[in-house]
């Protein structure tokens, strides 16, 4: 009982932990609907669009993430979009197009891109299973395709119990 001494081994292994719930979106996220601009919210009158465009008050939405949606079953022209986009890319911190949810897994997309995949180079790496926030599947395909050409191996899970993902061979 002389070396009672207890041990992690889990630190000494050399694993590291990706956690992709670090790379979702922060930030107020709000939609701007273009329902309400409509005449009868189904058509889009050009030059009664663009005057109410000109009257929204735009600092509603300053300094936050904004999706561009509409509501209504109705054709609306891409310019339309576009002309949103224009007034709200000077106030908001993002603009976006769709729901919210599609916006925050594109956004997560982007910031899993911004990783710098060297250093993971030669790396036993643990993309982490849980959580406190959802992760949305379509995030862990993109940390395992841009570390399969540099991590050592990938696995899912926590470090003390994963499943094997890939491990790149001798």
């Amino acid at each position: 009982m002389e070396n009672d001494l207890l041990v992690n081994k889990v630190a000494e292994s050399g694993i590291v932990t990706l956690d992709l719930e670090q790379y979702l979106p922060q930030g107020e996220w709000v939609a701007f609907d273009i329902k309400p601009y409509l005449f009868m919210e189904l058509i889009l009158k050009e030059k009664d669009f663009r005057a109410a465009l000109l009257t929204t008050d735009w600092q509603v939405f300053a300094g936050k993430q904004v999706t561009i949606t509409c509501t209504a079953d109705a054709i609306i022209p891409m310019w339309a979009y576009m002309l949103i986009a224009n007034y709200l890319q000077p106030v908001a911190a993002g603009v976006y197009f769709g729901s919210e949810a599609e916006a925050k897994v594109q956004v997560l997309l982007q910031n899993i891109q911004q990783l710098n995949a060297a250093d993971y180079t030669d790396k036993r790496v643990v993309i982490k299973g849980c959580g406190d926030a959802p992760i949305p599947e379509a995030a862990y395909v993109a940390a395992t395709a841009l570390l399969r050409p540099v991590a050592k191996s990938i696995m899912y899970g926590e470090p003390c119990s994963t499943v094997p993902i890939y491990k790149k061979k001798p």
